[in-house]
């Protein structure tokens, strides 16, 4: 795969931009272990004219995660193209705009997925953001707004014309949120248009080798990009890549090493930000991660580590964790 001239290889992995996610420590992680490419979290158009502190600090990126995109949002068309032009002097591989966030503080105000409800300006901002910008544009969306509205086949074909350069499908509505399972029949459909000549990447309910396999195999995507399975979970992308390459499992993936991402993943949160907002980025992982699930009445435990306020408490129930499943 291919986007502008950066090249992929075969079925690359990607990281999605998740808001309060995919902080650069955490991307960098997954890059480590096999992300062919990563997201920032999505910025707010209107915030970055604004200048607002938290929202800049947003576009630090470092040589040693690329190529890496940073995914911008709004419903305005001068503040859209200021912004990305903000963003291209950040540096990054390319920018991706969302047209595909559901939650109500974005789609509610007509920004995110809230831009499925008014394509004319969603193509407007599209191919004005386009025409600002060197590096490649490219798009997030959904299927539609809800199963009356499944647009995504023509939009497919619009946005292409707008220029943009890749453009990745959620098997999604607005209306679905995140609930339900994903229709990947859709993202099937458009990548199988004659019409359509850039990238297709898919994105939905990935979570298995064996289900990345499928969406490359039955649904022809050009790449396929992984969001909430990768909480706690940076080592996913190698998981996936050593089975899409008829690797087996790394031996050395074993309790212990996982256990050692996940406390280098506090430390380096803890070092960008401080000790109490770092431990709140790494709790949604500890939280999330599958590796404990094999530690006997551990409700105690995650209750105890989600309460923990300090790095030495954390630690030494990580280390209880290990004492307890690594040996």
């Amino acid at each position: 795969m291919k986007i502008g001239n950066i090249q992929f290889g075969d079925r690359p992995l990607l990281l999605a931009p998740m808001e309060d996610v995919t902080d650069i420590g955490f991307r960098r992680l997954c890059k480590r272990y096999g992300a062919a490419m990563v997201y920032t979290e999505f910025v707010s158009a209107e915030a970055l004219v604004r200048s607002v502190k938290s929202t800049m600090n947003k576009l630090t990126i470092s040589d040693d995660e690329r190529p890496v995109g940073i995914q911008i949002y709004g419903r305005d068309v001068p503040q859209m193209v200021e912004a990305a032009k903000i963003v291209e002097e950040a540096g990054p591989d390319l920018i991706d705009i969302n047209f595909g966030c559901p939650v109500k503080k974005v789609a509610g105000k007509g920004a995110g997925a809230g831009m499925l409800q008014n394509i004319p300006l969603l193509l407007d901002i599209t191919r004005e953001v386009v025409k600002a910008v060197k590096v490649p544009v490219t798009v997030k969306t959904r299927l539609g707004w809800n199963s009356d509205n499944l647009i995504i086949t023509e939009l497919a074909e619009q946005l292409q014309d707008c220029g943009i350069q890749a453009l990745t499908i959620h098997g999604r509505t607005r209306a679905q949120m995140y609930t339900g399972q994903a229709d990947w029949t859709l993202i099937g459909e458009v990548k199988r248009n004659p019409r359509i000549h850039i990238p297709i990447i898919g994105n939905g309910d990935i979570t298995t080798p064996e289900e990345a396999r499928q969406a490359f195999e039955r649904y022809g995507v050009d790449a396929v990009m992984i969001g909430r399975a990768t909480f706690g979970h940076p080592w996913i992308f190698k998981e996936i890549r050593d089975y899409l390459n008829g690797k087996e499992p790394d031996p050395e993936l074993d309790f212990n090493r996982k256990l050692d991402i996940l406390e280098e993943q506090l430390r380096i949160n803890v070092e960008r930000i401080d000790e109490y907002r770092g431990i709140l980025h790494t709790r949604r992982h500890l939280a999330a991660t599958p590796i404990f699930k094999g530690i006997p009445d551990f409700r105690q435990t995650r209750i105890a580590m989600l309460r923990a306020s300090t790095v030495d408490e954390l630690m030494a129930i990580l280390e209880d964790c290990r004492k307890r499943l690594g040996n």
